[in-house]
Formats: structure tokens, C-alpha cells, sequence
């Protein structure tokens, strides 16, 4: 109690000397002002909008890392895997999201290669406009999501847009195809986490069984069975397994 009462004296002395010396020597504090200068010049206009879209790009970079690309599938399928073996928080969050982000950049390479060649590089070289490279930069990913997308989560959006049906796939909005490869790759990921449950979930209630009919009931059967769920995912290689499975399901 004396030390926060020595130090609420300190403070408030500090505040009072601080306050007399602004007062004294007539501090001023400068004056920031956000606005817009006039634009006179129709490509001051178009470089600004350039950076302002970019900056937006930016922003939303995360979430288009999440969401478009393969990284949404693998880190559920990790997580359903840690679940299903009762590890608590080992691998931890951060190791999981490493691992699936990297796993994320040996998928999608063949599609960002495609992007470099067609629109980056073409546009660095001011062989082509930036509305030219964006056009041809959304083709790969385009690609990428269809092939991924069940045909029955686009059927749902393009009928919900009750707009005009298309007739081939090259007319359906990337706006449409976005929330359908995010349905599906959920799906996905969720029917590969229940087989992943079952092996695990087979052993629990052996040991369940083995410590009722022993008459053990009072002791946890999760730490009798993490042992040999971590023995039998060793053994089987389940990380080699797993993961192989995984980048597999995207070909």
C-alpha cells in the first residue's frame, strides 16, 4: 500500500510540473489534416487509384491465402487429427498453421508459376496493362477452385444467384465460384477428418471396455489410450500417410 501511495504522488507531481512547463514555454502541439489535394491530372487520378487498390490487395492478402487457395482444407484436417488423438495442444496452433502454410505453397506453386509467366512478369516488363494482368492472373486460381469445387455446391449458388444459367464453365462469375469452392473444400475436409476419427475412436472404447471390465472406473480412459494412439500413429507413419493423403486429394 506505501508503494502505490509513493507512486500516485509521483505521478500526480509529474502531471503538474509536466502542465506549468507547457503553460510556460507555450508548447504547441502540430496539427495533422487527412484530405485529398486537388487532381487536376487525369493520371494523378489513375496512379491513385492504382495505390489505393493495391493497398486494398494487401489487406485482404490473409484471406486470400485462407480461402482460395488449399491451406483452408489441410489445417482443419490437422486439427480434426490432434482431436481425434487427444494431444491437447501438441503440435501447437503455430506449428500446425507453419506446416499447412507451407504445405499451402508446394500445392498451389504450379498455379502461382502460371501467374508469374502470364501476368507478373508481362507486367513488369510493361508488356501488358494491370487490368490485363489481373485479368490473367484470376485464370490459374479459376482453374484451381473448379477443379476442386463439387459440382453440387455450384449447382446451389449459381440457382440461388436466379440469375441466367451458364453454359459452360467459363461463364460462371468468379464471385459465384468463390463461396462454392469454400463449401466444398469445408466438405472435404470434414469427410477426411472422420475417417481419420474412426482408427482413433476404435481404440478408445477398447480401453473403455478393458478398464470397465476391469473394474478400473474411476481412471481417465483418454490417458490409458493416448499411449497407444501415439504408438499406432507412429508404427502406421500416420504424418507420411496423412500428409501424402492430403496433397494427393487436390490432383
Amino acid at each position: 500500500m506505501k508503494k502505490l501511495f509513493f507512486t500516485s504522488i509521483i505521478l500526480i507531481l509529474s502531471l503538474t510540473v509536466f502542465t506549468q512547463l507547457v503553460q510556460a514555454q507555450s508548447i504547441s502541439i502540430p496539427q495533422i489534416s487527412i484530405g485529398g489535394n486537388d487532381l487536376g491530372e487525369p493520371e494523378e487520378l489513375s496512379t491513385t487509384l492504382k495505390i489505393v487498390f493495391i493497398l486494398t490487395i494487401l489487406t485482404v492478402a490473409p484471406s486470400i491465402l485462407v480461402l482460395m487457395t488449399s491451406f483452408t482444407r489441410i489445417m482443419i484436417v490437422f486439427s480434426f487429427l490432434r482431436h481425434a488423438m487427444h494431444t491437447q495442444q501438441s503440435p501447437s496452433n503455430q506449428i500446425l498453421a507453419g506446416m499447412a502454410l507451407f504445405l499451402t505453397f508446394y500445392i498451389m506453386s504450379p498455379v502461382w508459376t502460371k501467374i508469374n509467366e502470364n501476368a507478373l512478369q508481362p507486367y513488369i516488363a510493361e508488356e501488358i496493362t494491370y487490368e490485363a494482368a489481373f485479368e490473367k492472373a484470376k485464370l490459374p486460381i479459376r482453374d484451381f477452385m473448379l477443379k476442386q469445387t463439387r459440382e453440387k455446391d455450384l449447382a446451389l449458388l449459381i440457382t440461388l444467384t436466379k440469375g441466367k444459367r451458364p453454359e459452360k464453365p467459363e461463364d460462371i462469375p468468379f464471385t459465384t465460384i468463390l463461396p462454392a469452392f469454400m463449401m466444398s473444400e469445408v466438405t472435404t475436409a470434414f469427410s477426411i477428418g472422420f475417417i481419420i476419427f474412426l482408427p482413433f475412436l476404435v481404440i478408445d472404447m477398447v480401453i473403455a471396455c478393458v478398464l470397465l471390465s476391469m473394474g478400473m472406473m474411476m481412471l481417465p480412459p483418454m490417458m490409458v489410450s493416448l499411449p497407444f494412439k501415439l504408438l499406432l500413429f507412429v508404427l502406421v507413419d500416420g504424418w507420411n500417410l496423412l500428409i501424402g493423403s492430403v496433397v494427393k486429394s487436390f490432383h
